[in-house]
């Protein structure tokens, strides 16, 4: 997708992800056969929801047919949440990881497990379980520090909800 058309869909798109009280993380152009697929990423603190998603995808439906910004070609259109596996790279996708485990990799220090308990502008004050029945230990990692980051899935963890009942 050329800069000018992603810049393009992005103004058009923005105002309507914002009206609905989400934020726009991503828009993808790509080929599916003959048509071309239009994937537009988007979450909020409390999750994008199915509702929300269907919601948001007929009025961006509607906006898209009003202009040419996809062209005469036909298109299928996708609004979606991220995925569970999607990469931390906002400020804020972190703030939504509070209390998750996540997989770090460090630039200097290899590769590290942990649960973020905070986040603030500088970075993450984290909990690094114990390994053989040790206790968890603090750890502080500053953004600069971190190449890649996402969000582990846990299978057998309460949630909050659960550990209050």
């Amino acid at each position: 997708m050329s800069t000018t058309q992603s810049e393009r869909l992005r103004g058009l798109l923005e105002p309507l992800v914002s009206a609905a009280d989400l934020d726009l993380e991503e828009i993808e152009v790509s080929r599916a056969g003959k048509r071309r697929m239009l994937r537009i990423i988007v979450d909020s603190d409390e999750g994008a929801t199915l509702d929300a998603c269907a919601e948001l995808s007929r009025v961006i439906s509607q906006k898209l047919d009003e202009t040419d910004a996809m062209g005469e070609d036909e298109y299928v259109l996708e609004v979606s949440s991220p995925g569970a596996d999607r990469p931390l790279t906002e400020h804020r996708h972190y703030v939504r990881a509070i209390g998750r485990l996540v997989k770090l990799q460090l630039n200097e220090s290899g590769e590290l497990v942990a649960r973020i308990l905070t986040v603030d502008d500088e970075g993450l004050d984290l909990e690094v379980p114990g390994v053989k029945g040790r206790k968890p230990t603090a750890r502080r990692v500053a953004f600069a520090e971190i190449a890649k980051a996402r969000v582990e899935i846990e299978f057998n963890r309460k949630d909050k909800k659960e550990e209050e009942a």
